[in-house]
């Protein structure tokens, strides 16, 4: 019998437990102020509105940008924004020890803010429906508030943004997150924005293409193929959402599974290890590894190659450098041109996750990538384009990538496609999965993995450098299956 670490909690107590139960009510509120029909109307007319026009160009054809003469990065003339810049990379352990690759260098922090509201004692979210030149589909659902510290100070001459306000004056207001949180460490270096969730009690004026929805109404939409952005996945994702006391406010017996997911938001039904042990892991994890990093010239990035309108891989793989032009009829700036990262392929993000002792576990890793902060972040179980794999890297293959890949339907609790930023990353999409493994089976687990509950990863993401952008997606997305929303490729 496996027996899980607990300890003596005090139900009813705090504030941040009285926010863990509202945020609760809202994700079990299926209706708010509108309907998801409404929501999905309004939603579409917003897409047919919606003037964007993006195609790609040849560097030498973008405005305002540059290749510096000497290092070949590509630069603002500002000097602000963002650059393009190579990086050498060496780590002590994995496969590969040594590498050089481009990266984006954007050292200054954004805010990414969610406003939320009470109606009729019912939490809602303020979203946008806000197109990126990287979207897939144009249009997503993004935060109130998702804008670079060069767009909110008015570096690009446009129009001020929305809401604006109430992020970065908060004394009027109540503060439910605010955390420091990375980017992708493989395309960014060393990259943060401030994740905020902002109550206010106002009367808020709501703007053509903002949208008041319920917790419970995001938890259904992070769902459905490519309409939550990865902006507001991962503002949800720093919510309180867990505490002691929080599984009562949930009611059991829909499904087993759903029951186990439940219990695992809570601290009164314990966890495999402690936190004590999870956090002397990390703090190890990040002593054990060796990284450094060191910005170089692009032009030095061995085995990557220019063309006229690209920067790649010798191998095809990976991702590549590229410029666009975009022409936008809703945006602050009506049209500019920009160079993006667009992946080669579609890439795969996934939990296993196991029931023990009832409780939902979830494998993480203690990951490497050279632009995180701090050594290591915990990531996904599985993180990776498989494509990369099957030649190129075949002797890397990820651990548990099989497990993920070769799943019968009947383990898979969530799967949909989701894209990444696209703001910098150009149709980057990425299969995001969730696989139920037996707890009987005895998978092996390197040391660099660990089994950990919901409100732990939770408790982690209230602060800054633990948990990585793409896990912190796969936690909002087990918050969704607290009320047996299932995640299917739609």
């Amino acid at each position: 019998m496996t027996h899980l670490n607990s300890r003596p909690v005090t139900r009813l107590r705090t504030i941040e437990r009285v926010d863990s139960v509202r945020i609760a009510e809202s994700a079990l509120a299926s209706n708010g102020v509108v309907g998801l029909p409404e929501f999905r109307r309004w939603f579409e007319g917003r897409k047919r509105r919606e003037s964007f026009h993006v195609q790609r160009i040849a560097f030498d054809e973008m405005r305002l940008w540059s290749t510096a003469p000497g290092s070949g990065n590509l630069v603002h003339d500002s000097g602000k924004f963002f650059s393009v810049e190579g990086l050498a990379v060496s780590v002590s352990e994995g496969p590969v020890k040594q590498w050089t690759q481009p990266v984006l260098n954007q050292p200054e922090v954004g805010i990414l803010g969610i406003l939320v509201k009470e109606f009729d004692g019912v939490l809602h979210c303020l979203m946008q429906a806000k197109a990126e030149p990287g979207n897939t589909f144009v249009v997503q659902l993004s935060p109130t508030v998702q804008a670079t510290r060069s767009n909110y100070t008015g570096v690009h001459r446009g129009k001020p943004v929305p809401y604006l306000d109430y992020f970065r004056d908060t004394a009027k207001h109540r503060v439910l997150a605010d955390v420091l949180q990375s980017e992708q460490g493989s395309w960014f270096y060393r990259k943060r924005n401030r994740n905020m969730v902002v109550e206010t009690t106002e009367d808020v004026e709501v703007l053509d293409g903002f949208c008041w929805v319920t917790i419970g109404q995001l938890h259904s939409l992070l769902a459905e193929h490519d309409l939550v952005n990865m902006d507001a996945r991962t503002v949800l994702s720093c919510l309180p959402f867990s505490s002691a006391g929080i599984a009562s406010i949930f009611t059991f017996g829909v499904d087993d599974f759903q029951t186990s997911v439940i219990r695992s938001f809570s601290e009164d039904f314990g966890s495999l290890h402690g936190s004590g042990d999870v956090l002397s892991w990390i703090t190890g994890s990040k002593t054990e590894n060796a990284v450094t990093t060191t910005l170089i010239p692009l032009r030095e990035a061995e085995s990557w190659h220019r063309t006229s309108d690209a920067i790649g891989h010798e191998s095809g793989l990976f991702f590549e450098i590229i410029a666009v032009d975009v022409r936008a009829g809703n945006r602050e700036v009506g049209g500019w041109t920009q160079p993006m990262i667009a992946p080669s392929g579609t890439g795969l993000i996934a939990f296993l996750v196991k029931r023990v002792a009832g409780v939902l576990h979830v494998l993480v890793n203690a990951r490497v990538e050279p632009g995180y902060l701090d050594v290591i972040e915990l990531a996904p179980t599985v993180q990776c384009d498989p494509e990369n794999y099957r030649h190129h890297l075949a002797d890397a293959r990820p651990p548990f990538l099989d497990d993920v890949q070769d799943a019968p339907a009947s383990a898979v609790r969530f799967d949909t496609i989701l894209s990444e930023e696209g703001g910098r990353f150009f149709q980057a999409q990425n299969r995001y999965v969730v696989v139920e493994v037996d707890a009987d089976d005895h998978v092996t687990v390197p040391s660099d993995y660990r089994w950990l509950t919901v409100h732990q990863l939770t408790a982690l993401i209230r602060h800054s450098h633990y948990v990585n952008v793409q896990a912190r997606s796969l936690v909002a997305c087990l918050h969704s299956l607290s009320c047996g929303r299932p995640g299917s490729v739609g």
